[in-house]
């Protein structure tokens, strides 16, 4: 009998607290402003904030910032290149980059920038770099920003 309300007892806090985590769970699974991350082309290599910045310190690497110009005025990796992936000439202005080039891709959270490595690819870039966590772990992580100045 000790068993048994012992089993119940068990079985109804296992249940309270999944109830309770589920809307922990959903709230952590809403998708990015941007939709969610693509998985990139297989020529594309992503990596963190401390091996972009080792990379960027090459001269011979371009950064490549595909976020909107109001967000690259209000703050930007020192050197980068302003390129909107949402931009409606964004084709026409990638084709015209040196695809000998290694290009270092970023937005603010890794979703634009799959999605413009992605469309690099596809323009027969072979050398590109994605930094999976964006522009805004660079900046948590105390790495060098510049702004426009106007």
């Amino acid at each position: 009998m000790q068993l048994m309300k012992a089993l119940i007892i068990l079985a109804l806090a296992c249940a309270s607290l999944q109830c309770l985590s589920t809307p922990l769970q959903a709230q952590d699974s809403q998708p990015p402003p941007h939709g969610p991350k693509p998985p990139t082309a297989k020529t594309v290599r992503n990596v963190g904030v401390e091996e972009f910045d080792k990379l960027r310190a090459n001269t011979n690497n371009v950064v490549l910032d595909v976020r909107t110009k109001k967000e690259f005025e209000a703050g930007h990796i020192p050197g980068a290149v302003s390129l909107d992936i949402n931009a409606p000439d964004f084709q026409e202005k990638a084709g015209k980059l040196d695809k000998g080039k290694t290009y270092l891709v970023h937005c603010a959270a890794g979703v634009r920038s799959a999605k413009a490595c992605n469309a690099l690819d596809k323009l027969s870039f072979t050398n590109l770099v994605n930094l999976d966590p964006g522009f805004n772990a660079w900046k948590k992580a105390g790495k060098p920003v510049e702004k426009n100045q106007n």
